[in-house]
């Protein structure tokens, strides 16, 4: 008898497990449920760095390695930190060779790793009920209908609706707030910018609050304004007004250097991102039929692990099943989970002490972090 198995989520985490179950070959019938409409149905979001030792292995393990590396950006490696008053403080050129953890965009990596999937857009799943042994996982679709799967593998993101068939816990607003805005063809429009940004990401931090400019690929450039501010704050602009947003910005920002303001002074228009975690040390008691990946396992801050996280975690999920064989799928998913949590443990506690640096009340403490990770 061949399993069913549904992935609710086509992010990073749902399609690389799905993508090395198929590569395995294992006797599954494997659907990824995704609420979007179609794969262009909004934008995919910024840049994502994938490290050696967890994106890339995953990649690899996928057998996309080849592929993601003729599309990758080494040269995104780079970044510069510069003083509220433009100086440069740090400036940190990406080498050539240097394939620790290249950048690609990620409109870019889900069409890689979509691939050959079977994919069902507009399968908004609303709950996820596990059943008695043996009677399968009941997943109920925005539109009525329902279906049964022998494991549900939630990689639905932080405002999971997979999470409340095993954990009761939600996410809570870290204090921080990101306002996004972007750039576009910054190096025929924006020249003078396209050379305060360089190859990769530009820094600038002041009291409790940072700027970070990072270059996509096309000639694409997103720029974060990041603060700490109650989770109501900014809740009377309209985001429709991308005026009025600005102001407020160039407000939160007055005093800084002009050409470090032009980040925010030619941004097109702004998004509001505050920022949730799930509590550090996030585990559950296991649940037959359903499991969690990425961020519905464990939200933590975007300090370049979730993504890289997640995707190791499908590719380490769909091994173990594969190896485990199709009687012991239970067994398969337990090994996974107690693999998951002691790793997600250890990056949960460095991405919320990082945080708490990068905005801080001592801009010094985000410098001293920089040189802590940057090679030397």
């Amino acid at each position: 008898m061949r399993h069913r198995i549904a992935v609710v989520g086509g992010g990073p985490a749902g399609l690389t497990f799905a993508r090395v179950l198929l590569r395995h070959d294992y006797s599954v019938d494997v659907t990824v449920l995704e609420r979007d409409p179609a794969r262009d149905a909004r934008p995919p979001g910024g840049t994502l760095d994938l490290r050696r030792e967890l994106g890339q292995l995953a990649l690899d393990k996928a057998g996309l390695l080849a592929e993601f590396e003729a599309l990758s950006r080494p040269e995104g490696q780079a970044m510069r930190i510069l003083d509220t008053d433009g100086t440069v403080l740090r400036d940190w050129p990406a080498r050539p060779d240097e394939r620790a953890n290249p950048e690609i965009d990620r409109g870019q990596l889900r069409d890689l790793l979509l691939g050959p999937l079977d994919v069902q857009w507009g399968r908004g799943v609303t709950q996820v009920v596990p059943g008695a042994a043996g009677d399968g996982v009941l997943v109920r679709f925005a539109d009525g209908r329902q279906e049964t799967y022998d494991l549900v593998v939630g990689a639905d993101g932080a405002w999971s609706r997979t999470r409340r068939a095993v954990s009761p816990v939600t996410p809570h607003y870290t204090g921080v707030t990101y306002v996004e805005t972007s750039l576009d063809d910054v190096d025929t429009r924006h020249p003078d910018l396209a050379r305060l940004v360089g190859d990769g990401s530009l820094a600038v931090y002041g009291v409790n609050r940072g700027l970070v400019a990072q270059r996509n690929s096309g000639g694409h450039v997103k720029v974060y304004a990041q603060f700490r501010a109650p989770l109501d704050r900014h809740t009377d602009l309209d985001p429709a007004d991308p005026e009025d947003v600005r102001a407020s910005l160039l407000a939160l920002f007055d005093g800084w250097a002009d050409p470090v303001l032009d980040l925010i002074r030619r941004g097109t228009a702004f998004v509001h991102r505050p920022l949730h975690v799930l509590p550090v040390s996030h585990t559950w008691t296991h649940v037959p039929g359903v499991t969690l990946l990425g961020d519905a396992a464990h939200l933590m801050p975007p300090l370049g692990a979730g993504a890289n996280l997640a995707m190791l975690e499908g590719a380490e999920l769909a091994e173990s099943i594969a190896t485990t064989g199709p009687a012991d799928l239970d067994v398969a998913v337990r090994a996974f989970e107690e693999r998951m949590w002691a790793r997600a443990d250890k990056w949960s506690r460095l991405t919320t002490a990082g945080l708490e640096r990068l905005v801080s009340p001592d801009p010094a403490e985000a410098i001293a972090l920089f040189d802590e990770v940057q090679p030397s």
